[in-house]
């Protein structure tokens, strides 16, 4: 007995020790590669004129894997989030820093041809007035409540030729996303009294309402992201359930105006749109849904090949296809990859995963949306690990994200059909 006691202690140290060593490998420091470092030295390109949706002949539409104008071109998703009002302050983030026709002219300037803009539930309910120190950039929105603040920033970047994708990200205004089950859905009414905040997918839906009212003559804003990262608790949430709940929202807010594409994220914190396969989301207006996936370094947590991090390419791929990828390769829906993102400090392990991504998003000439461009959160001012901008809101990050983001708007990339045929072998 005290031999097998020995044996047992012997493995179990020697696992906690490759455990500790395998997760400070992932936290090496990457030193940028000579591709990085050339394009950090040079100018950032001047966005692509014809990627502006000022470009495009208006609704959009999908069509097969792709969103489409009336002409039948494409309009792919270029995007970036904004983000602040889904926050305890209730208003984008850098409006005491840069008028927001600035913030709107250096995201178009930085590329992307349209925001995802989170907002909260409890913005709408409360609405409240915005303290006037968080718009010292904005004077003319000083006294205004937080829907007209945040309607403001919509105006902004709609007429600088961005497109905008609204997004119900949570309940609770808070940082997203937590264990807290009363933000682990759209509705929480049956949790009772545990909730601060609380809704039930009726008042979710009438939130909705209460937004898109505002935005229904603005042919720029060009859909509805229905929920960021339904999981339920502990990823329990049921596809079915939450396909049932989004045709319900998306017909509704169809009756408003039956131009608006309609974004369906999928669960497990937004990973997994595999149930769309069998049980696809149909609304009462054909060629509006659009899937949406995010995919973090953190991602694929509990399945046997490990986080997203720590995965070879092949691995990651296969990940990929299952949960959404197969849609675009079929031809099926478009998928949007609304929310992935890494530090501008990385270890190694962010590298492995941002360099997986990447070449599968490239190959594949993906819809996304990167998160995010905020250089600072909104509670306490932290620094944003993750922005694309200085402190300034208008000096770019060179780095070796906005390479390969530039490389994946411009769709060039190294890989070309060869590229192609190696991931059809994996």
């Amino acid at each position: 007995m005290l031999i097998l006691v020995s044996l047992l202690a012997f493995f179990l140290g020697g696992y906690v020790h490759y455990f500790r060593k395998a997760e400070a490998a992932l936290g090496v420091h990457w030193q940028p590669d000579a591709g990085a470092r050339l394009f950090s030295q040079r100018p950032l390109p001047p966005p692509i004129p014809d990627t502006s949706i000022a470009t495009y002949a208006l609704p959009l539409s999908t069509k097969g894997r792709d969103v489409v104008d009336t002409k039948g071109r494409r309009y792919k998703l270029s995007s970036v989030n904004w983000y602040g009002a889904s926050d305890e302050l209730f208003v984008p983030g850098g409006l005491d820093v840069q008028h927001r026709s600035v913030i709107a002219e250096t995201i178009r300037m930085l590329g992307f041809n349209s925001v995802r803009l989170p907002y909260a539930d409890e913005m709408v309910m409360a609405n409240p007035q915005i303290l006037p120190h968080l718009l010292t950039a904005n004077p003319d929105l000083v006294g205004m409540r937080a829907l007209d603040v945040y309607e403001a920033c919509v105006t902004a970047l709609t007429d600088a030729g961005i497109a905008v994708i609204i997004n119900n990200h949570i309940t609770t205004a808070t940082w997203c996303c937590g264990a807290d089950p009363c933000d682990a859905g759209w509705a929480n009414d049956h949790l009772g009294p545990i909730c601060r905040v609380k809704q039930s997918e009726e008042e979710w839906i009438q939130h909705w309402e209460t937004i898109m009212e505002r935005f229904v003559d603005n042919p720029r804003v060009i859909g509805a992201d229905l929920r960021n990262e339904v999981r339920g608790v502990w990823g329990t949430m049921p596809w079915n359930r939450w396909a049932t709940a989004a045709e319900k929202c998306g017909n509704r807010l169809l009756k408003m105006n039956s131009d608006w594409l309609i974004i369906v994220g999928g669960t497990e914190s937004g990973n997994d749109l595999f149930g769309a396969a069998a049980r696809p989301v149909k609304l009462d207006v054909d060629n509006r849904v659009v899937y949406s996936a995010h995919v973090y370094a953190w991602s694929g947590w509990g399945s046997s090949e490990g986080r997203y991090s720590k995965r070879n390419y092949a691995s990651f791929i296969r990940a990929m296809r299952r949960n959404w990828a197969y849609l675009v390769e079929q031809d099926i829906a478009p998928v949007w990859v609304g929310e992935f993102g890494a530090p501008q400090q990385p270890g190694a392990g962010d590298i492995n995963y941002w360099q997986n991504l990447l070449r599968f998003l490239k190959m594949l000439d993906a819809d996304f949306g990167y998160w995010a461009v905020n250089p600072r959160k909104p509670k306490d001012n932290k620094k944003e690990t993750y922005s694309l901008v200085e402190d300034d809101w208008i000096t770019p990050i060179l780095d070796y994200r906005m390479k390969d983001m530039t490389e994946l708007i411009a769709g060039h990339h190294g890989g070309g059909s060869d590229e192609k045929d190696d991931v059809d072998d994996l």
